[in-house]
Formats: structure tokens, C-alpha cells, sequence
């Protein structure tokens, strides 16, 4: 396995990194206008949209997870819509459906939301089982197929999804398949201090969207993406991502450890991760910045671990700090 560059994704250049760092910096400053003391959040939220995948919020209510999908979507010129998460909420809700014309008598699909660049799915635990494997497809394969016929979402396309890890009462556990569908795992929490007086300040800006400037376009969003992917990983990386990987699945602590795809994710985070750091390489400080966000949801802790009071970020932080990292080859 190896991430060099190749026919399909060619070397970057130090101008593709130099451009791509000034946009993702003006994203990222776009949203915090919106957005106060949450910098890294955001960060982490559009290294997912440049890698691809989508992210997991959990949080509490209140605390911007809304403000956060929806300025993404003003800074990078895209659409965005918003899905309610509920007991009866049906898959067709989700990703549209065939309706008969009455003036023509022709069936035609009538999109769902999901047809959109940001998808907010609030409270997404809150729906049945069916509903949620609705959005499984979209989230991995792009596709809505209703009828045998296929759609296509926009590009780019990412789903935040939030749920919130407090009041579990009528919920519905997301099965491990859905939750390694995530690209990354969020936690908002509230603003510092000072972050919290500018956020009630009258007049300040904090969670207007409509003030958040527009960056990029979702064509610039795409390319960047595609572009991304020739950020070279070395192969000690990936061995490192690898080892990590093994370290999970072999962690008493753990019943579950890290899939294959996790791995992969970890890969794609790292490259965009490197490139908004002015990088056109990954270095293993990249690896160890992304693992908690990258791999904790996707770990399943053993019941005398959850008995214990451990946390899966707590087993994945000291797997990071266990497993050796590469070091630079002397010239």
C-alpha cells in the first residue's frame, strides 16, 4: 500500500499547496466569524469536506453546531439544508422519492434534501434504523437510488450529523457500519470566557450566517480535493498508520479496534491536514493531531472498560503516545 503519487493523483506543487493554504485559511476565518472560539472544530470540519468524508458532532444543545454547517456552506458558495431527525421520519424524507405529474401523468424523482453540498442531519439518532441506513448510501457512495435509478448529490458533499450525548431517552444507537461512515468525531463544547461575552455581546456578529463571506466555490472546493489527494505520505507513515491501527485491535480495552476504512480516512485527513500547514508531505505530528478525531468513534470499548469510566479518546491518546513514531533519516 502506498500513497505516492501517481497517474491518477500527480505530485502537488509548491504553488498548489501556497493556493490551497491561503483558501482554507479564508474558509476558516469566514466560519469563525460566525462561529466564535471554535477554530479548531472548524479546521477539523473542513479538513473533512477537502478529504471527502463527514462529521460527527456531539454536543449538547446550543452550542453552534447549526451556525457550523450552515457557515460552511455560505463560505464555500454551496447549499445547505437541514433534516430534523424523528422517531417517524421516513427514508423517502431523506432522499426523495418518484411523485406522478398530475397535468402529464409522467413519474418523476423529486429530490430529497440530502440533494445539497452541507447536509445538517440534527439529532440523528432520534430516527428508526431504515431511516438512518437511507443516509448510508449518500454518505458513502454519492448516490440516491430510488427505483432502480440512480442520482447523483453535488460535489462536494458532506454530512455533519449531531446527536446529543445527554438526553438518550427515545434514541437509536448508531450501528458501528453508520459510525465508520463518519470522516471525523466533534466535540463544540461551550466558549471560553472572553469567546462567550463577544457571542452575547448585541450587535457583535457571532451566529449571524448571512455576514459570513463567500471564499470559494464548490467547483474550487472540488478540485482542491482532488488535488489533495497527490500530497505525498511516505511509506514509514503508512506503517505508522498501520501499527496504529493493529494497536487498537489488539488493546484489551477494546473489543472492536479500527477498520481498514478508518485507516484510509486516517490517510486522506492527514494529507489535507499537511497541505493547511503549508506541506506538500505528512510528518507523524500530523498523524497524532488526527488520531483522537479520526478513530475514537470508531472503537468499541469492552463493558468492564465502559465499567471503569474509560473513554475511547482516553485508549486512543495512549495508544499515540505507546506506539513509536518514524523518525527522519539522517542525510
Amino acid at each position: 500500500m502506498s500513497a505516492a503519487p501517481d497517474a491518477t493523483h500527480p505530485a502537488v506543487t509548491e504553488e498548489d499547496i501556497a493556493r490551497f493554504r491561503v483558501l482554507h485559511e479564508a474558509a476558516v476565518d469566514a466560519v469563525a466569524g460566525a462561529l466564535r472560539g471554535k477554530r479548531p472544530a472548524i479546521e477539523l470540519a473542513l479538513v473533512s469536506l477537502f478529504a471527502g468524508g463527514h462529521v460527527l458532532l456531539e454536543d449538547v444543545p446550543g452550542t453552534g453546531k447549526t451556525t457550523l454547517a450552515r457557515a460552511i456552506a455560505a463560505a464555500v458558495g454551496g447549499s445547505s439544508r437541514r433534516i430534523q431527525f424523528t422517531p417517524d421520519l421516513l427514508p423517502a424524507d431523506v432522499t426523495g422519492t418518484s411523485v406522478l405529474e398530475p397535468g402529464t401523468g409522467e413519474i418523476r424523482f423529486r429530490p430529497g434534501p440530502v440533494f445539497t453540498n452541507v447536509l445538517l442531519a440534527d439529532e440523528i439518532n432520534r430516527a428508526a434504523a431504515k431511516t438512518q441506513s437511507a443516509l448510508l448510501e449518500v454518505m458513502a457512495e454519492r448516490t440516491v437510488t430510488v427505483d432502480g435509478v440512480g442520482h447523483r448529490v453535488p460535489d462536494p458533499f458532506v454530512v455533519i450529523a449531531t446527536q446529543n450525548p445527554i438526553d438518550l431517552d427515545g434514541t437509536y444507537r448508531l450501528p458501528e457500519a453508520q459510525l465508520d461512515r463518519f470522516l471525523v468525531r466533534i466535540t463544540l463544547g461551550y466558549p471560553d470566557a472572553e469567546h462567550e461575552l463577544d457571542v452575547l455581546r448585541p450587535g457583535g456578529g457571532a451566529g449571524v450566517v448571512e455576514a459570513v463571506h463567500e471564499v470559494a466555490t464548490t467547483e474550487q472546493v472540488a478540485a482542491a480535493g482532488r488535488m489533495l489527494r497527490g500530497v505525498h505520505v511516505a511509506e514509514p507513515i503508512l506503517r505508522y498508520i498501520r501499527d496504529l491501527g493493529a494497536a487498537t485491535r489488539a488493546d484489551d480495552r477494546l473489543r472492536l479496534g479500527a477498520s481498514t476504512r478508518a485507516l484510509r480516512g486516517m490517510v486522506a485527513c492527514a494529507q489535507v491536514y499537511a497541505a493547511s500547514q503549508g506541506r506538500h508531505f505528512v510528518v507523524p505530528s500530523d498523524v497524532q493531531r488526527l488520531a483522537e478525531p479520526v478513530l475514537a468513534h470508531r472503537v468499541v470499548l469492552t463493558r468492564d472498560a465502559v465499567l471503569a469510566g474509560t473513554t475511547t479518546a482516553q485508549v486512543v491518546t495512549e495508544l499515540v503516545d505507546r506506539v513509536e513514531a518514524p523518525r527522519p533519516v539522517p542525510a
